[in-house]
């Protein structure tokens, strides 16, 4: 630990100390999401099972809810239920990660988490930090005790990116495979085409560039946190893709999420398949990938969207903003991935209510619920209070907020030849929309009123739970059950 690392360390705990109780205040606070102590979160890194824990490394700003300086914030859990903040793991205290300790991901191995990310340094200067003015460095932290880096070091600069990267080439997914160890990471060309740059290793140290992965014609500018793993026999690119320009009920975000099916070998023959969207909603991206330790494969997203045009109150209102969408697990269908939550949420499950609706029904819900209607037949519209409608009809599912909860959010359409179920996770300020076994999913975040009251028009068998709220230990000691 230098000195810089040292006082930043000591600054965090102070601004945490100082923010936290305002924070845990708010009513809109998350009853079972993963949520910054204060100050701003987005992408989930170095996600992973270590040493009997669960481990959610995020990108964190304490200082600034709205966005300063990055450096890596950090949960742990046994279970995915009981979480323990811990020390912010990396601070920008090296001349490669200066101005901030970018996204990256985890490797267990020989007793130890070896933890790859991208350290941002931007000049001063006359620059468009486009094609000038803005390194992205890889570097790697290796932890033994999974809470301190007992090492922090350098492996790539720019000039070991090809020669038609721009600035911009960061998120680095790292696995090992066949022996050997490959990394994938995110770049803008300098014709601002988005790629994904295959590297492989012998040693976790040195990395050669083995392979680009590209369609074949540009999509988009920049692939961001890209993620390349296997489910059910089917080789997956996730890709946070920015610059592609929406086209009538898709991609209606301004920067897009989702996965190409991959066939071949990614290290040398290839080809993509037809790029779908991995959410929706309006606040999903930068999702990231891990294998829990009884095999499934399991995804975090984070719950917002870079430079979208609506907001969260509580920046301004409480010093904190974002979190963590829960837990997902993956499976490929033959057609399309599939995410589902976690089963360990169906803990939380309280006071169950059962009943069917044809035409229309009313009945009370929590502000922490989880829902499921199945049984549906052509048309559904589903009320929440005076803030959020969901309605289906004519193959296509709108889920619409209105403008005292939505911060600047309004409607998003998903295409649904057939709508046969239905889970909805809602907490405190969250919507997460499960279509069909998780074939699609739309994401919000939404600020209700008081009115907890839900309608039902159409038809269906409806199954209602209250949610409980997990337990978070925050770094002072204090537990929190929100």
């Amino acid at each position: 630990m230098n000195a810089l690392n040292r006082d930043l360390t000591a600054l965090v705990r102070h601004v945490e100390r100082e923010g936290l109780a305002l924070a845990n205040a708010d009513p809109r606070r998350l009853g079972y999401h993963l949520m910054p102590p204060v100050g701003w979160m987005n992408d989930p890194n170095g996600l992973c099972w270590y040493q009997g824990n669960y481990h959610v490394f995020f990108q964190y700003s304490p200082f600034n809810a709205n966005r300063g300086v990055i450096f890596w914030g950090h949960w742990s859990s046994p279970d995915l239920l009981h979480w323990q903040q811990l020390p912010v793991f990396l601070c920008p205290d090296q001349p490669w990660n200066v101005h901030g300790v970018f996204s990256g991901s985890a490797l267990v191995e020989d007793d130890a988490l070896y933890l790859y990310y991208t350290g941002s340094v931007k000049h001063m200067g006359d620059y468009d930090y486009i094609n000038s003015g803005r390194d992205s460095n890889t570097a790697l932290a290796i932890t033994r005790d999974g809470v301190h880096a007992d090492s922090n070091r350098l492996l790539l600069t720019s000039k070991d990116y090809p020669a038609d990267a721009s600035c911009h080439v960061r998120d680095p997914k790292v696995w090992k495979q066949d022996g050997k160890y490959y990394m994938v990471l995110g770049e803008r060309t300098t014709d601002s085409v988005g790629k994904v740059l295959v590297y492989e290793s012998d040693d976790k140290l040195c990395w050669t560039h083995i392979n680009t992965l590209q369609t074949p014609q540009p999509f988009g500018y920049m692939w961001e946190c890209p993620d390349l793993f296997e489910i059910d026999g089917q080789t997956i690119l996730a890709v946070s893709p920015q610059g592609v320009a929406q086209n009538k009920n898709h991609f209606q975000n301004i920067y897009s999420c989702g996965y190409f099916p991959l066939h071949g070998d990614f290290r040398s023959a290839y080809t993509l398949g037809a790029y779908q969207e991995a959410d929706l909603g309006f606040d999903y991206y930068a999702p990231q990938s891990f294998l829990a330790p009884d095999g499934r494969r399991i995804v975090l997203g984070w719950m917002g969207m870079p430079d979208a045009s609506y907001k969260n109150p509580t920046a301004d209102e409480n010093g904190w903003q974002h979190a963590m969408t829960v837990p997902r697990e993956l499976h490929w269908n033959g057609r399309a991935v599939t995410a589902q939550p976690i089963r360990e949420l169906e803990q939380l499950r309280r006071n169950r209510r059962e009943f069917s609706f044809d035409g229309t029904a009313h009945t009370e819900y929590s502000a922490q619920a989880d829902m499921e209607i199945v049984n549906l037949g052509t048309f559904l519209r589903l009320t929440l209070g005076d803030d959020l409608q969901i309605t289906y009809a004519d193959g296509l599912l709108r889920l619409h907020l209105y403008a005292h909860s939505g911060y600047g959010r309004t409607t998003r359409v998903a295409e649904v030849s057939a709508l046969q179920e239905l889970r909805i996770l809602l907490d405190s300020s969250s919507c997460e929309i499960f279509l069909n076994g998780g074939e699609q999913v739309m994401t919000t975040r939404f600020y209700p009123g008081i009115n907890h009251q839900c309608t039902f028009e159409g038809k269906g068998l409806v199954k209602l739970y209250d949610m409980e709220s997990m337990e978070f230990a925050y770094a002072e000691g204090k537990e929190e059950a929100h």
